[in-house]
């Protein structure tokens, strides 16, 4: 694991600090336990958002996605009941 360097507000650094204390853990351990709650949220939600592409318009995910693919994903997109 490799050190690294960030800047946050005094604000949000003395608030993190009560917190550390009060959860008895590093700060480097909220901070890192903190960043993979948001980008696991995030992520997700990107992922999500490439599927919608996908499924609005199959061409879009792949400028050179070939046409008779493209029929075939939006056929079998089409055809799929979604609960």
């Amino acid at each position: 694991m490799k050190k690294r360097v960030i800047s946050i507000p005094d604000a949000l650094f003395a608030k993190a600090e009560l917190l550390a204390k009060w959860q008895q853990k590093s700060r480097s351990k909220l901070y890192s336990d903190a960043l993979v709650e948001y980008v696991e949220r995030h992520y997700s939600n990107a992922i999500t958002e490439s599927i919608n592409r996908v499924v609005d318009d199959p061409e879009a995910a792949d400028p050179e996605l070939d046409a008779f693919v493209a029929a075939g994903a939006r056929h079998i997109l089409e055809q799929t009941e979604w609960s």
